[in-house]
């Protein structure tokens, strides 16, 4: 049983993983309907949160049914970290997790999220200081370092697990790699097998479906997974991934009227959380993502992207229903499956 302090999370958990204006309680939900053993808020600014920025403040906000959950905070001054990391912790969530791997510019040119592996010894400072700032374990996510001369998430990680952190998550990527580039997991694997390692590691980078988890969990001894891109539109890759690494046998994928049933959940949950009229611009980020795997489906996704109306968009939900009733979907080649093109054949959509 893998424990996070005195967190039991199962014998292999698959995490999801914060995501900016994608990973908000609406989509938590559903991803927690499918099996998402962790999951974790949006990251929010520490200067936003002492400050009382409603925006700050609303990414706070979580159902019980999520949990456990963990608030993710970002920043590059030591003594806002402090605060931000107590504010976080009256909202009783079940982790304090610190985001050391968002490499956007204008995140990462201040000190903060990949930024700070650039200081290595601020990094460690910074963590000290939050775990000793509140009585809930402590997580961090990070990358594999700075740059392609600084890789230095070995050190980085016997350090940090040394200033009192209870896991820890590793994108397989450097502050400055791209996207497109495939993840090199092969560090992940030297800092789970690191002798010196005792916290639970978790990998992160191009775990797309089933055969990836597989492959991943397989050679790199990792503790556990956490999936970004690959949820999106898709909340069913939890169960997709856990019954992958059980029986060898992905699902099928689902059909237009589970597609239908459970982006009508998440648009519902969007209502509720944010109001008809934002809930429905931000929804459509995830339109794509729901129905990719159907053919022809430009003209609807045109009339989805222009209305703004609650009801009018149902009405068109039940109009796609009907017209792709009985038709399989298609895996998709996305741009996440070519990311992992350069993986061993066997962990290929």
């Amino acid at each position: 049983m893998i424990k996070i302090g005195n967190l039991n999370i199962g014998d292999f958990p698959i995490l999801l993983a914060p995501m900016e204006d994608v990973s908000d309680p609406p989509f938590r939900y559903v991803c927690k309907m499918f099996g998402a053993d962790i999951m974790y808020t949006e990251f929010i600014s520490s200067e936003g949160l002492i400050r009382d920025a409603a925006k700050s403040v609303k990414k706070l906000d979580f159902n019980e049914f999520e949990r456990p959950i963990g608030i993710q905070i970002f920043g590059h001054d030591i003594d806002s970290m402090i605060k931000a990391a107590e504010y976080a912790e009256r909202a009783s969530p079940d982790i304090i997790d610190i985001n050391y791997g968002c490499p956007v510019k204008k995140v990462a040119s201040k000190g903060a999220g990949s930024g700070i592996m650039n200081d290595i010894p601020k990094m460690v400072a910074m963590t000290q200081a939050v775990v000793n700032a509140v009585k809930l374990p402590v997580t961090v996510k990070t990358r594999l370092g700075y740059d392609e001369d600084r890789k230095d998430i070995v050190e980085i990680a016997e350090r940090l697990q040394d200033v009192g952190i209870q896991a820890l998550t590793i994108h397989g990527r450097l502050r400055t790699t791209r996207s497109s580039v495939p993840a090199d997991w092969t560090l992940i694997g030297k800092v789970k097998q690191n002798p010196r390692m005792i916290i639970p590691v978790f990998g992160n980078g191009d775990v797309i479906d089933g055969p990836s988890a597989k492959y991943f969990r397989d050679n790199f001894g990792v503790d556990g997974l956490m999936i970004a891109r690959g949820s999106y539109g898709n909340p069913w890759i939890f169960r997709e991934v856990k019954q992958y690494l059980e029986t060898g046998i992905s699902p099928e994928l689902p059909d237009i009227h589970e597609r239908i049933r459970i982006s009508k959940i998440h648009l519902s949950k969007s209502v509720e959380w944010k109001g008809e009229r934002q809930a429905m611009m931000e929804m459509r980020k995830h339109w794509g993502d729901y129905f990719k795997a159907f053919p022809n489906f430009k003209p609807f996704r045109i009339r989805i992207m222009q209305t703004d109306q609650y009801l009018e968009l149902l009405t068109i939900l039940d109009e796609i229903a009907e017209l792709y009733d009985g038709v399989m979907p298609i895996k998709q080649h996305d741009e996440q499956s070519k990311e992992s093109s350069d993986l061993p054949s066997e962990c290929r959509l």
